[in-house]
């Protein structure tokens, strides 16, 4: 009966667990396919006509129809759609008009850099949002409570690209204390070597001190200004989730047996908010990468922000789109993994 009774419990559990991945890869499939259908939607509702941007306004009536054959836009919709992500799924997202190489490569070549900026800024962002998120809550009410407030009502207020603006006048043009728009100076442009396209980690292991000093001068203005906007939502939800754990039964338990406020606030109340924090960097994160496109503009960094940016100027419509896709696809990706981390962190969520 005991053996049975576990081969039951065990049968139930493996149950369980593939219903859980099953569900899993029916909310990717079905977030996926939607993200799909917006961008499709989108590349033919935009007033360009992607034939004319590839043969030009001027080319004969029958270049312009063989072309259009040619790309399927002959096609019915279902069927364009069906094309559409066949070759999405494949890695084809066409050929770029202003750079005329396959769009994959261009977005091989400038993500690497969106991700590396992304990537400070949410360093800087949780380094300096998560102790002032808790400070805030520590003194609720007091000035340093309003003021933490403050410069997160800034963070969410002021336009990015007047602030990036700012920025540079400032501590760039006035100070000199940073290195101006770019990601690297034009001195190690050519002696420069990546690697893995991260180009502080390349000059890392290429152990070119001289250009790890550049290309941090570079990215130190642009990843603070990303860091600030990611701090302004860091310690905004710490703050939050730090004030519902001081206010629970088990911190009036730890004073009782006279834990020390230090011990109490940052190894017991900051260690549960921990597990939901992890949802809001990796969210952070996520909007670091899609909402870097002004940055980028603003300090010409060679990203995905800056490629999108000049390819609709340029009414590259497959450039725009394809990476569109590849940040949505990060962005449910990161999503996912959130909510995989928050799964692993707190036991409650776990099945049984």
């Amino acid at each position: 009966m005991e053996n049975q009774t576990q081969a039951r419990r065990a049968n139930k559990r493996a149950s369980d667990i593939l219903k859980a991945v099953a569900s899993f890869v029916v909310i990717v499939a079905t977030t996926y396919l939607g993200l799909l259908a917006v961008t499709f939607f989108i590349g033919r509702v935009v007033p360009i006509d992607p034939v004319l941007a590839i043969v030009g306004d001027r080319a004969p009536a029958h270049v312009v129809e063989r072309t259009r054959i040619e790309m399927g836009f002959n096609l019915p919709y279902y069927q364009q759609f069906y094309l559409y992500v066949k070759g999405v799924l494949q890695g084809d997202f066409g050929t770029s008009v202003l750079t005329t190489n396959p769009v994959m490569a261009d977005i091989r070549r400038v993500f690497p850099a969106t991700m590396e900026l992304a990537t400070v800024g949410t360093v800087i962002g949780a380094a300096l949002g998560i102790p002032l998120g808790v400070l805030a809550a520590v003194k609720r009410g007091s000035l340093a409570d309003q003021v933490v407030r403050i410069i997160g009502l800034i963070g969410y207020s002021v336009p990015i690209f007047w602030l990036g603006l700012l920025a540079l006048l400032v501590f760039y043009a006035r100070l000199g204390w940073t290195a101006g728009p770019g990601r690297i100076d034009v001195v190690f442009e050519y002696t420069f070597t990546p690697i893995t396209g991260f180009y502080l980690l390349d000059a890392v292991l290429n152990r070119d001190w001289a250009a790890f000093k550049d290309i941090f001068a570079h990215i130190i203005l642009p990843a603070s200004l990303l860091g600030y906007f990611s701090l302004a939502y860091i310690s905004r939800m710490t703050r939050s989730f730090m004030l519902n754990e001081l206010s629970q039964e088990y911190i009036v338990a730890a004073r009782a047996k006279g834990l020390s406020e230090t011990r109490i606030i940052w190894g017991h109340a900051l260690r549960n908010a921990a597990v939901p924090l992890v949802t809001v960097i990796a969210l952070s994160y996520a909007g670091l990468l899609e909402g870097s496109v002004l940055t980028e503009t603003v300090f010409a960094w060679p990203g995905l922000g800056l490629y999108i940016t000049n390819s609709l100027q340029n009414a590259d419509m497959n450039a725009v789109l394809g990476g569109t896709i590849v940040i949505g696809s990060v962005f449910i990706a990161l999503n996912l993994l959130s909510d995989l981390l928050y799964r692993l962190l707190d036991p409650r969520t776990r099945i049984r």
